[in-house]
C-alpha cells in the first residue's frame, strides 16, 4: 500500500513529536532524580534525618553496616522495577528505573562531597525541599523514585486503605525504627522532613497557581456568569440541569480557576445570589480549551 507525501510527513511529524516527549520526560525524571540525591546527601545523611519508603530503610542499613547508599537504594528498589512492570506498564516500570538508576549514582557521587549545612533546622526544611521538588517532578513525568509506592499502589486494591494511608503506615515503622537506630530528636526532625517533602510535591505537581474548578447553580446565572468574564477573565460555560425535587430545568455554571481567584470567586456569587449553590474542587491538571486568563478591561 502506497502513501501519499502529506500522510509520510505526517507519520514522521508524530514520530518526532513522540520522540520529543520521551526526551524531555527522561530529562526531566533524571533532573528530579539529581535534586532528591541532593537533598538525601547534603541534608539528611550527613545530619541523620531520615527519608520514608525504601530510601529510609537504605539510610538506616548503610548506617549499621558501612555499605553505600546507593547501593542500597538501588538493590532494594529492583523487585518493584519488575512488579512495577508486570501490574501497572512498561513506560512507568522504565521511567522508574532510569529515576532510581540516577538517584543510586548521584549519592554514590556526593558521598564525600562537603555538606551544604550541619544545622539541623536547616538540613530538615532545605533536606524536606529538596526531596519534594525532586520526587514530585519525577511523579509529574510518569516515574516514582520509591518502591513502596508502587506496592502501595497494588496493596490499594485488596485493602481498605488508600495509596497515601498504606505509605504511611510503612513509613511511621520506618521512623520508630530511626529513633532506635538514630534517637528519638532525629526520628522526629526526620517527620518534620517528610511532611515539608509531602507539601512540596503537591506544589510541584500542581503548580504555585493550582487550579479548582467550580459549579454555581442559580437563577441569576447570566449575570453571575457575565461577572465572572468581566472581573476574573475567565471563560465560563453553562450547562443543563435539571432538579431531582422540583423536576425545573437548571442552568449550571462550570468555570475553572487558580487558587489565589477562588476567594474573589466567591464574592461575585454572594454579591449576585446569596443562594446560590457554589461547588469548588480541586484539579491536578488543566489542558486545552481557553484556560488562559483574558484580559480585564
Amino acid at each position: 500500500m502506497g502513501f501519499t507525501s502529506e500522510e509520510l510527513n505526517t507519520q514522521h511529524l508524530h514520530r518526532a513529536t513522540s520522540k520529543g516527549k520521551v526526551l524531555k520526560r527522561m530529562i526531566f525524571i533524571i533532573i528530579g532524580a539529581i535534586f532528591m540525591g541532593i537533598g538525601i546527601e547534603e541534608f539528611l545523611v550527613p545530619n541523620q534525618i531520615l527519608d520514608g519508603g525504601i530510601v529510609g530503610i537504605s539510610i538506616i542499613l548503610s548506617h549499621l553496616t558501612d555499605i553505600k547508599l546507593g547501593i542500597f537504594i538501588f538493590l532494594l528498589n529492583i523487585p518493584f522495577f519488575y512488579i512495577g512492570y508486570k501490574q501497572i506498564g512498561k513506560t512507568f516500570a522504565l521511567s522508574t528505573l532510569l529515576g532510581i538508576g540516577v538517584l543510586s549514582l548521584t549519592t554514590l557521587l556526593l558521598h564525600n562531597v562537603p555538606v551544604f549545612t550541619s544545622d539541623l533546622l536547616l538540613a530538615t526544611v532545605f533536606g524536606g525541599i529538596s526531596l519534594g521538588i525532586g520526587v514530585g517532578i519525577v511523579i509529574r513525568y510518569g516515574g516514582s523514585l520509591d518502591g513502596t509506592e508502587i506496592l502501595a499502589i497494588l496493596l490499594n486494591k485488596n485493602l481498605p486503605f488508600s495509596v497515601g494511608e498504606i505509605i504511611m503506615f510503612f513509613n511511621v515503622f520506618i521512623f520508630v525504627t530511626a529513633g532506635f537506630v538514630f534517637g528519638w530528636d532525629r526520628a522526629m526532625y526526620s517527620i518534620i522532613t517528610y511532611f515539608i517533602a509531602f507539601k512540596t510535591i503537591d506544589v510541584v505537581i500542581q503548580g504555585l497557581d493550582e487550579s479548582k474548578s467550580a459549579w454555581i447553580i442559580s437563577e441569576n446565572h447570566q449575570f453571575i456568569g457575565e461577572a465572572i468574564i468581566a472581573r476574573l477573565g475567565r471563560g465560563v460555560t453553562y450547562l443543563k440541569g435539571e432538579g431531582a425535587f422540583t423536576g425545573d430545568d437548571k442552568k449550571v455554571i462550570f468555570v475553572v480557576i487558580t487558587r489565589l481567584e477562588e476567594a474573589k470567586l466567591k464574592t461575585i456569587v454572594e454579591e449576585l445570589d446569596p443562594n446560590a449553590f457554589l461547588a469548588v474542587a480541586n484539579i491536578s491538571e488543566v489542558r486545552g480549551g481557553r484556560f488562559k486568563k483574558k484580559a480585564i478591561h
